[in-house]
């Protein structure tokens, strides 16, 4: 079975354990059930298929999905906007995924790190494709406890560095979001053959990447709000904004806000003066 539609058919069982008859406003079929959500031929009336032809999208065996196909399965599915997103990449035809073309080294946006020196005040991040570090200011370093320099993996020090499971308060919560966005570019970048390798390291060396990567989960950005344990500052809350580039999208800068007049706004100049002074000071 072709890998990208083995994709597709784990994607779509998945959903369907998720959504029983009475969510979806249907009266079970008679017989014994065997699935926790839907069975097939219950999806399959719900979108409007015969339940040969969504049986062949759920084991690979269809190479062919219409536009059609995929918006009855989101409405019967009950995706939301990202789930239904992620499906029109899956159902893609292999015939529109070109060989990646050679490798460019990723460049920070001259725009984007006009608009950093501009949020100096609050922790910045730069991403590229793959969670690849672009730019940030010192002031990141100095909430998260580490450099993060251009050119590392963000997700990796996430996931493989063990200070990032303390110094983030809601690590699980901020992680499995993680996941799921690494879950979206994988759909949406099929031949990335790096990308593909990150995500099998990722999860051979952490079982919590395992874990979520197994139950589907798919989200666009890790816009969940960050709370910190400082080790001299204290307890520190963070909003998470992302702001993608009008040049290039596979870039999106991370902004880390704060509620004006909190006590984390309150301790940022101090923090940004610890991270302005000399390392050997």
């Amino acid at each position: 079975m072709p890998a990208d539609r083995a994709a597709l058919g784990a994607f779509l069982r998945s959903r369907r354990d998720r959504l029983t008859p009475a969510r979806a406003g249907i009266d079970p079929f008679p017989g014994p059930r065997r699935v926790p959500g839907l069975r097939k031929e219950e999806l399959a009336v719900l979108a409007g298929l015969s339940p040969d032809h969504y049986s062949r999208l759920e084991q690979g065996r269809q190479h062919t999905v219409t536009d059609e196909v995929v918006q009855a399965l989101s409405r019967a599915l009950q995706l939301d906007e990202v789930e239904r997103a992620h499906l029109r990449d899956l159902a893609a035809p292999s015939s529109r995924r070109r060989w990646a073309a050679p490798e460019v080294p990723q460049r920070p946006d001259p725009g984007m790190l006009r608009l950093m020196g501009v949020l100096d005040h609050v922790p910045v991040l730069l991403l590229g494709r793959r969670s690849e570090v672009l730019a940030r200011n010192g002031l990141l370093g100095e909430v998260l406890g580490t450099a993060v320099e251009p050119g590392s993996s963000f997700a990796r020090w996430l996931f493989l560095d063990p200070r990032a499971r303390t110094r983030i308060v809601n690590w699980a919560d901020f992680a499995a979001a993680a996941v799921g966005a690494l879950r979206y570019e994988v759909g949406r970048h099929p031949d990335d053959r790096r990308l593909d390798a990150l995500v099998g390291e990722l999860r051979r060396r952490d079982p919590d990447v395992a874990r979520w990567w197994a139950d589907q989960r798919v989200t666009f950005r890790t816009s969940v709000d960050k709370r910190i344990a400082h080790p001299r500052a204290g307890f520190l809350e963070f909003g998470i904004e992302s702001v993608v580039g009008p040049h290039d999208p596979e870039q999106r800068l991370v902004v880390y806000t704060v509620e004006p007049g909190s006590a984390t706004a309150r301790v940022l100049p101090l923090l940004a003066s610890w991270a302005a002074a000399p390392q050997d000071a």
